[in-house]
């Protein structure tokens, strides 16, 4: 579509009575879309395109290559072809799509559910759920307002040895929860330094930029290494971290923004082109009085207590109480009380893979049906008040202080400087609305 002030083409009429209705019948498959079909798009594309109840009707993708790539490998999976695209709007006026899956970068997420939403359709996204905490609510806002099923892809929660731990949280296990600690210790090497160049052929670079600020095409910011730049991407926090967040505030059942939350660290040991840190350290205070502390690390490093190894990386979270403390990761879960520390309880995963997406996606397929957002393991609300923890401790970071949230709110009061990053300015037309 060239005229992009139409962001509001799919409102309509038409739309409008779309956006009210189920998304298939009864007896007929989801068709879904998946969007960003690299590596872990093609994860998506596979998954959805094997279940029962649904199938990969479209791919898009701005790299015409990657689309080119992955469409052998769906036919193979589901036994037919699907339609191919490389501008999402396009996608969404597609009426023989009902819901979509986002495998896209952290800076699209919020205007692509937000369009989905308008048109009438469901998502599936890939966390973390924003970019940024501003436009997390206004997600929320357009999967409320458009009936829409919005689910946010961090599977732990539909992963049943976490479910375990959680419920054994709730049932006093370890006593009174006080304290849950989140770990990131995954290995990161250097990216190195590279120079601008010209954009691949075949790459869509404006739509890829979307409502990040145009600048000159590096292979550096490109193909996953934009997680590493402040404009598209949120750090290793809200990357592998945000899996571990999720966890943390699941534990502690705090639903709303902290009160205050510090952070620090710095990029140690590297001279590249990265600009978010290698090395995080945050502290979040609830109003019930209870922390989140959450610490990221991507150099060599050691673990912490019980938290397992996996050849590189020690990522898990920990959660102490008044009678002892429980540790979970993907390969388990473990319980230790007393002075002692004895060993009380544990558990192995049940799942044949234990990072597999799968329950996560029959799950919102399930709720595709139902219509009912309380069916999802992690409706958007939670997915944005998991990712707003990450956001809120880059904000710390990047301002250099401890920030309070003024109480009832999602931001920090009179603070302009924190506040002007809990959005961002938006590249004209691709611009987040205020009222979605």
């Amino acid at each position: 579509m060239q005229d992009m002030e139409r962001r509001n083409f799919i409102l309509t009429a038409g739309a409008t009575a779309l956006a009210t209705q189920t998304a298939a019948g009864a007896n007929d498959r989801v068709n879904m879309a998946v969007v960003g079909i690299r590596s872990r798009g093609r994860e998506h594309a596979d998954i959805f395109a094997r279940q029962p109840n649904s199938r990969v009707a479209a791919v898009c993708d701005v790299d015409q290559a990657q689309s080119e790539r992955a469409m052998p490998l769906l036919e193979k999976a589901q036994g037919v072809k699907a339609k191919t695209y490389q501008d999402y709007r396009k996608l969404l006026e597609d009426k023989d799509i009902d819901a979509v899956s986002l495998a896209t970068t952290n800076h699209w997420h919020a205007l692509q559910t937000i369009w989905a939403c308008q048109a009438g359709k469901d998502v599936y996204s890939e966390k973390p759920a924003s970019h940024n905490a501003w436009e997390g609510r206004k997600m929320v806002e357009a999967a409320r307002k458009y009936n829409r099923i919005v689910q946010v892809g961090m599977q732990s929660r539909s992963i049943e040895h976490k479910k375990r731990a959680i419920q054994l949280l709730r049932e006093g296990v370890i006593g009174k929860v006080y304290m849950a600690k989140g770990l990131c210790f995954k290995r990161r090497k250097s990216i190195g330094k590279k120079p601008d160049g010209p954009v691949p052929p075949g790459v869509n670079y404006d739509i890829w930029l979307g409502p990040a600020p145009m600048r000159p095409f590096n292979e550096n910011r490109f193909h996953y290494n934009w997680h590493w730049f402040w404009d598209t991407g949120n750090g290793d926090i809200g990357n592998q971290g945000v899996h571990e967040m999720d966890i943390a505030r699941w534990g502690l059942g705090e639903k709303t923004f902290p009160k205050k939350v510090v952070s620090t660290g710095g990029k140690f040991a590297y001279d590249d082109d990265q600009e978010t840190p290698n090395t995080q350290m945050s502290t979040f205070e609830y109003e019930s009085g209870v922390q989140l502390v959450f610490e990221v690390r991507g150099l060599l490093t050691g673990g912490e207590s019980s938290i397992t190894y996996d050849g590189s990386n020690f990522i898990g979270n920990l959660f102490f109480g008044s009678e002892g403390y429980l540790s979970v990761d993907s390969n388990g879960f473990q319980v230790y009380l007393g002075e002692k520390r004895e060993s009380a309880q544990q558990a192995k995963p049940a799942e044949p893979r234990i990072w597999d997406t799968t329950p996560h996606m029959a799950n919102f397929l399930a709720a595709v049906r139902s219509r009912k957002p309380s069916d999802l393991n992690c409706d958007i609300e939670d997915g944005h008040q998991s990712a707003a923890l990450c956001h809120l401790a880059n904000i710390s970071y990047r301002v250099g202080r401890k920030l309070t949230v003024a109480a009832g709110t999602e931001n920090f009061g009179a603070d302009y400087e924190a506040n002007r990053l809990l959005s961002r300015d938006y590249r004209a037309p691709y611009i987040v609305p205020e009222a979605v």
